[in-house]
């Protein structure tokens, strides 16, 4: 393994010479997860806290204890409702956006929503407003979903397909870098600066975000004249709503959208069941804090050692067939040893090696599928698929988890090994499809 990470890191070193728009690529995804998992962890913590005045407005806190339902017994259920919510107005928003105004102009809006949301959080947080908690929840879950499907549907307009198998397990690698530095700056400086303070660190990442995105379109723009593809300095046209007509009528889209809710489905119930065991036995929010960083820290270390060296492997000799197939085998095997021992301990174990499996090979293999597609399926398709479903997926499965819940742990992990073989089985409908989409022109 030493060997292939070495030859691994000598093979990226290689690409980064000869490809200017990769090192952009590096470079954005590096900054973009960097500035997210700066904060994830702060997001962890608020969601684990048992604090309700700093989670929730004290109304609604009031509301829900006259109505004879305590907030904090709903709390994961109550957030997870609330995001779909949001994401079904955002989702039409973002169509409209996408549909009326070229590249040039949607991806700076988009990045520029964020960093501008990121100071008025800052002074949330430094203020102590009430509420803070979960208005800051919706916000960084709502920026995930957003800013990375923006991200690797605009990759999709700079490389084909053969450069995508070569280069986004290098590209994945960048972020996971940045996902490997974030809770490190979260942890090293949480407890001296305060949680406000990180907000003005993310913006910064973003802001450099906007300057890559300035600098890799003109290769975008060059890849579409080579290609006699869609101009993307065009707005698209179309409906807002045409990301969900085109999943409900092309085969392709159908199958990936199952997948994907299948892979949230698996990744809520662990993330709720853990979420469970650290508020019981963690109560210091900044400890909560760093406890999650630290699992991100494992996660991210996994997932850098695979990209390095084995995703572009894969990808480049097999296709999107094994890196779609391991995650869902690897999950059954891991909820099916939690069905049996469902130990705290082993429960951040079986996080890491699904997230990693989920960053490393699965994620990479599904958006090289998308650069072999119209730009309406991955702009509008696919966002719709990482943000409506993925969310909607989010809140059946958070329901899913409080009624298996009831019955304790082992019935929680037993339902997700199910729901992982039905991702499996989705990712073998995705396979089928996709040997049909055309090559490379």
């Amino acid at each position: 393994m030493t060997a292939m990470r070495g030859s691994g890191a000598q093979s990226l070193l290689h690409a980064l010479r000869g490809s200017p728009p990769l090192w952009w690529s590096f470079l954005y995804f590096f900054c973009l997860l960097s500035g997210y998992y700066v904060l994830r962890p702060v997001r962890e913590a608020m969601a684990a806290s048992s604090n309700m005045d700093t989670l929730f407005p004290p109304g609604l806190i009031a509301w829900f204890a006259a109505h004879g339902m305590p907030l904090k017994d709903f709390t994961l259920q109550f957030l997870f409702s609330c995001v779909f919510l949001i994401m079904l107005v955002l989702q039409p928003l973002y169509g409209w956006l996408v549909s009326r105004y070229p590249r040039r102009v949607f991806l700076p809006l988009v990045y520029g929503f964020f960093i501008f949301t990121l100071l008025v959080f800052y002074a949330m947080f430094n203020a102590g407003v009430p509420g803070r908690g979960m208005a800051f929840f919706f916000w960084i879950t709502v920026f995930n979903l957003f800013a990375v499907a923006v991200f690797w549907s605009f990759m999709a307009d700079v490389f084909s397909n053969a450069q995508a198998r070569a280069y986004y397990g290098y590209i994945g690698a960048a972020g996971t870098v940045g996902a490997f530095l974030g809770p490190i700056i979260t942890s090293s400086l949480v407890q001296r600066v305060g949680i406000a303070n990180l907000m003005l660190v993310s913006a910064g990442f973003l802001s450099i975000c906007l300057f890559c995105i300035w600098r890799l379109r003109p290769w975008a723009v060059q890849r579409e004249r080579e290609q006699q593809l869609a101009d993307g300095e065009q707005p698209m046209g179309g409906s807002v709503f045409d990301g969900l007509k085109l999943i409900a009528r092309e085969p392709l889209l159908r199958w990936l959208a199952l997948m994907v809710v299948f892979g949230v489905g698996v990744g809520t119930m662990l993330y709720n069941e853990q979420a469970a065991i650290a508020r019981r036995l963690i109560t210091d929010p900044a400890e909560s804090t760093a406890f999650y960083s630290r699992i991100d820290l494992a996660v991210n270390a996994l997932t850098l050692v695979i990209q390095l060296g084995l995703t572009r492997w894969l990808l480049s000799r097999y296709g999107v067939a094994p890196a779609l197939l391991i995650p869902g085998l690897a999950i059954i095997v891991g909820f099916s040893v939690l069905a049996a021992s469902p130990f705290p301990l082993m429960v951040a174990v079986v996080q890491v090696l699904t997230r990693a499996s989920e960053f490393s090979l699965g994620k990479p293999a599904r958006e090289t599928i998308y650069t072999r597609v119209d730009r309406q399926w991955r702009y509008k398709a696919g966002a719709a698929i990482d943000t409506v479903l993925y969310r909607g997926a989010d809140l059946t499965f958070a329901w899913v988890h409080k009624g298996l819940s009831l019955f304790g742990s082992r019935a929680v992990f037993i339902g997700g090994a199910a729901v992982a073989v039905l991702m499996t089985l989705s990712a073998l409908g995705v396979l089928r499809e996709e040997k049909k989409l055309p090559q490379d022109r």
